[in-house]
């Protein structure tokens, strides 16, 4: 694992944004977290970042405000600078077409958001630790959902 990870999360849920941060911090792993609230946000801060300065990894809500989490996987991996950035699915939902949407359009994994502390955190540990292991590629359809 690298010294510190740049991690972003957009997610509309102040609750899920709470409990995210609270997991990390437990779980004292290098990393820093930003969060933004909806689709238009986050667009807008990928927009103002260089190449260079784009957070290592995403956990992308699907359901948000604005511009939700299908419409920003999509025009991430449209835009050059942004098609290698990692895209983690965080959701509360766990259909399955919705699953194989996401596969298709190149998010990294799929996290069906737990509604157990202890689970979220163990789920949080286990992406950044797979998604460091597998170098940030895309693992095969029956490795793309992480429970936790």
């Amino acid at each position: 694992m690298k010294q510190n990870y740049n991690l972003l999360l957009a997610d509309d849920d102040e609750d899920d944004c709470a409990f995210f941060k609270e997991a990390l911090e437990e779980l004292l792993l290098p990393v820093s977290l930003v969060t933004v609230n909806d689709g238009v946000q986050l667009m807008d801060f990928l927009a103002d970042k260089s190449a260079e300065n784009l957070p290592d990894l995403l956990f992308l809500d699907l359901n948000m405000p604005r511009k939700n989490g299908f419409e920003c996987l999509t025009e991430i991996k449209k835009i050059e600078r942004l098609q290698n950035l990692a895209v983690i699915i965080f959701s509360t939902s766990l259909d399955m077409n919705i699953v194989d949407n996401v596969y298709e359009k190149g998010a990294l994994y799929y996290i069906r958001k737990p509604g157990d502390f202890s689970k979220l955190k163990k789920v949080i540990g286990n992406a950044l630790a797979i998604t460091a292991e597998s170098n940030f590629k895309q693992p095969v359809k029956e490795h793309f959902i992480l429970q936790p």
